[in-house]
């Protein structure tokens, strides 16, 4: 997988993240530093620890299913991609200011479980994982500080077409993964 392709999957994975903490902004009557740095880490942190958690559940399945690996990607990325265009299409507003562990943590896993299922492609694609997982980590930690700021400054306009935009990368990266093993082999 190219450094480009691994870029692409990032931001989409992120989009999530993002879009939840532009809500967090907007919600917040007076952002400080500290709420971009909390929302970067715990965001990051998890998205970069889950696609590591399905790395390691697809190694131990990876040489029963190796001859359809890549509709398993095409499957998983095509799925979680259409349910964020479903997502982006909602009108559901989150407007909690909290900032503490729990919500922290809940919201965290809630945006990262897609990037589980990304991580257990990865195994299939015999994709370097700890490269592949930092990078992923820090794009939505700065993604995600970004969207603090920006949903304080900007409002909640962006939040739908972020998540449209995750959706859309993902399944177009599916696509791609399918045609390169499939009609490009």
């Amino acid at each position: 997988m190219s450094l480009l392709e691994l870029f692409i999957i990032a931001v989409g994975l992120s989009m999530d993240a993002f879009a939840v903490a532009v809500c967090k902004g907007l919600s917040l009557p007076r952002m400080e530093t500290k709420h971009c740095v909390l929302a970067g880490v715990y965001f990051g942190a998890f998205q970069g620890l889950m696609p590591l958690l399905g790395y390691l559940l697809g190694v131990q399945f990876q040489n029963a299913i190796t001859s359809v690996d890549h509709w398993v990607a095409f499957i998983l990325l095509g799925l979680i991609g259409i349910n964020m265009i479903k997502e982006s299409r909602s009108q559901e507003e989150e407007g909690d200011p909290s900032f503490d562990v729990r919500s922290m943590l809940i919201l965290a896993v809630a945006t990262s479980i897609d990037a589980l299922a990304v991580g257990v492609t990865f195994a299939f694609l015999q994709v370097q994982i700890i490269p592949a997982v930092l990078f992923i980590g820090v794009t939505t930690c700065i993604l995600s500080m970004a969207g603090v700021r920006i949903g304080h400054v900007f409002g909640s306009r962006y939040k739908s077409r972020a998540e449209l935009l995750g959706g859309l990368i993902l399944v177009i990266m599916g696509v791609k993964i399918l045609l390169e093993h499939t009609i490009l082999a």
